[in-house]
Parts: C-alpha cells; structure tokens; sequence
C-alpha cells in the first residue's frame, strides 16, 4: 500500500512538474512573440510616419536599457516571492506595452511602448527562464539549458513571422497583430495561475531590489567567454531589430513585411534547432563550435549584402542563427553547472544582463553614426565585433569540472 502511494504520489508531482514547465515554456514564447512583433511594422512607421534609421534604433536602446534595469532591480525577486507571481507581472508588463502600440504615430509612443515592453522582457528573463528550469525534466541533460535560453529566440521568431504575415495579408495592419499578442498574453497569464510554483517564498524581498550582480564562485572564471559569446550574438540581434527593416528595403529591393519578418525569424529560429546540437559537445568545445561557424555566417551577410544578393543573405543568415544556437545554450550550460534553485534567477539576471548590454551598446553606438556611415558599413562593424568574439572563444574556452568529491570546480 505504501508503495502504491509513493508511486502516486512521484506521478502527481511529474504531471505537476510537467504543467509547470509546458506553461513557463509557452509564456516565454508569448513574451518574446510581443517583442518580436513589432519588428515588421518598422518600414510602415518609417514610410507612413516619417521615423529614421537613428529613430528605430533609439526605440531598440529603450527597449534594452529598460530590460538591463529591470533585470539589475528585480532579477532576484523571483527567488524571493516566488516565481509564479512575478512571472505574471511580467507578462501583464509586456501585454500594457502591446496596448500602447494600438496606436501609434509618433516616435515617442512607440518608444514608450517598447520601453514597456523592455521592462515586462526583464521581469521573464529572470524569473519564466527560472521557472523552466526548476521545472525541467532530469532528462535529457541539455533541456534546461536549451529550453530556458532558446525559448526567447523562438518566441522572436513566432511574433516577427505572425506580424509580418497578418501586416501584410490580415485587415488592420497596424493594429491586429497586438490584438493577437494580448489574448496570447492573457492565455499565458491564466496558464501561470493554474500551475505549480517551484520557488518557496523567502525573506528578504525588499533587500534584493538593491541593485547586485551575482555569480556563483565555481562559474567566475567561465564568464569571460560567456560574457564574449552572449554580447556578440545579442548584438547582431540588436542590429536585425533596427537595421535589417531598412536593409531589405534598401540593399535587398522589397518592401514585403512578410519578407522582414522571415528574415528577422531565419535569424532567430534556426538558434531553437541549432541549440540541441551542441548538447552533443562539452561546453567549451560547443562554444568554439558555435561562434567559428557564426562567424563564417556574419561574413556571408556582409558579402550578400554589399551584392545586394537575398538568396546568399537568408543562407547567411540561417547560418548565424544555428551557429549563435550552439553557442549561447553551451554558454548557458556551463554557468548553470552545479547550480541550486537559489542561484538560478541570480544566473539568468548575468546572463541577460550581459546579453542585453551587448544588444544596447553597440545599437546607441550605431545609431548615432547611421547617418554618417552606410548600412553596408554598419554591417561590417558587426561583422568585426563577431571576429573579435570568436577569437577570443577559440583561444579561452573551458569547461566546469567536478572534483573527485563531488563539489564543483573549474578545470580547463
């Protein structure tokens, strides 16, 4: 009898486990698909309002700044008050950003709204990434890893191809696609409410508002490497947010935001498909793996984009997203190595800290010379940031090791 109870028991809280990891896994999506949505409708704002290159790019840093703060201020709260309710503000964050952008005509609301949304992407980035790691299946070993890092790339790529679709095709075309994001946001919310939480609530709440970056001692010495993959990786993303809408216009001759959105998705999707591949790898070598083809693939997009050739910039493009897969989830890999729920909300904050340092430095950068230099030029400066961080890989990459006690070190 006690053993059917105990295997009752094991299969209650699998069943549990498993609402708690499909819910966090599908909120992440809906969070990421709101900010990739708007991404498309860029050449609308640029032809129909008037708004710049230098313009977008201001509402790309908005956006990013607002995710670094949040994620400085509430990256630990999670681990604090647990990860259900604020993995809700977060999406209730990112649903008033979408209901901003309802109507927009005006540089400033449209910056409002991503700022918004920047602040509901820093809330999920700590906390639903946490979530899904909590709840994550013991196996296969890389899932966690995977899901809790590829997640967001996906979701980009679902809100940039759902919004290039229903701009081009759907009535509205400014205005249905955040319809669509907001009932997606709310179905998420109410998929959060029924699920388990996974983070016992604990003290100390108000203290860890105090803005703090914190990293486990065993993993200090892999952050350098990890710090060079997420910025060069996060950037180039930065860099399709704010220019590639202009590129395809401009250097690839089609104004199709359905094609914008396809580009920006042959980005960010083959990132979810790459990403199992270095599961196959030690961290280390994963990384080295990753960033040498990502950097193969950036000097096909310089050369496709200086040809003005669209069938070698989507190749190229596919290329870097698979390849920045491989590497960021081996990045992730190896921070998360050894880690206790409590560190994991203090991990992810690093880590997307980082990642959107590398997505707000060089747009502010960028955006300020886009009217001094030409997009084919910009491209370049990207392409030598992916060559500086790939080196840099090659050359100090190494992997966490576990000591013949058990405890967790570092070894090369």
């Amino acid at each position: 009898m006690h053993d059917v109870a105990s295997v009752t028991g094991v299969a209650g809280r699998d069943r549990t486990s498993r609402l708690a990891f499909a819910s966090a896994v599908l909120s992440l999506v809906a969070a990421f698909a709101a900010v990739g949505s708007t991404i498309p409708l860029f050449n609308i704002y640029r032809a129909e309002d008037g708004f710049t290159n230098a313009g977008i790019s201001v509402t790309v840093v908005a956006y990013s700044a607002a995710t670094l703060t949040t994620l400085l201020v509430l990256g630990r709260l999670s681990s604090h008050v647990g990860r259900r309710p604020t993995s809700i503000a977060s999406l209730l964050l990112l649903l008033l950003g979408c209901v901003l952008l309802l109507n927009v005509h005006d540089i400033g609301v449209l910056i409002a709204g991503r700022l918004l949304m920047g602040l509901g992407a820093g809330l999920a980035s700590s906390s639903i990434t946490s979530y899904i790691v909590d709840a994550a299946p013991a196996r296969p070993a890389w899932l966690a890893s995977v899901a809790s890092s590829q997640t967001v790339m996906l979701g980009l790529a679902v809100g940039a191809i759902a919004s290039g679709t229903l701009v081009q095709f759907g009535p509205w075309p400014r205005q249905l696609v955040f319809l669509v994001v907001i009932a997606l946001l709310l179905a998420s919310v109410a998929l959060i409410v029924v699920s388990p939480e996974t983070a016992t609530p604990t003290p100390g709440a108000w203290r860890s508002l105090r803005p703090r970056v914190h990293l486990p001692v065993r993993v200090r010495s892999l952050l350098p490497v990890a710090a060079a993959v997420f910025l060069a990786t996060w950037a180039t993303g930065a860099f399709y947010q704010a220019f590639v809408p202009a590129l395809v216009e401009e250097q690839l001759h089609t104004r199709s935001p359905l094609v914008v959105g396809l580009v920006f998705a042959a980005y960010m999707a083959p990132s979810v498909l790459g990403a199992p591949l270095g599961g196959w790898f030690a961290p280390a070598t994963a990384q080295r793996l990753g960033m040498t083809a990502f950097l193969a693939g950036m000097i096909g997009i310089v050369t496709a984009i200086r040809t003005g050739s669209l069938p070698l910039f989507v190749a190229a493009t596919i290329v870097t997203g698979a390849s920045q897969g491989i590497a960021i989830s081996a990045a992730t890999r190896g921070l998360l190595h050894g880690s206790t729920l409590a560190d994991r909300a203090p991990i992810f904050s690093v880590i997307y800290l980082l990642s959107y340092s590398g997505a707000t430095i060089p747009a502010l950068i960028t955006g300020q010379f886009s009217s001094t230099f030409s997009l084919p030029q910009i491209t370049l400066g990207y392409g030598a940031l992916a060559l500086i961080a790939t080196v840099f890989t090659v050359i100090a990459a190494h992997n966490p090791r576990t000591d013949p006690t058990g405890s967790t070190a570092l070894g090369g």
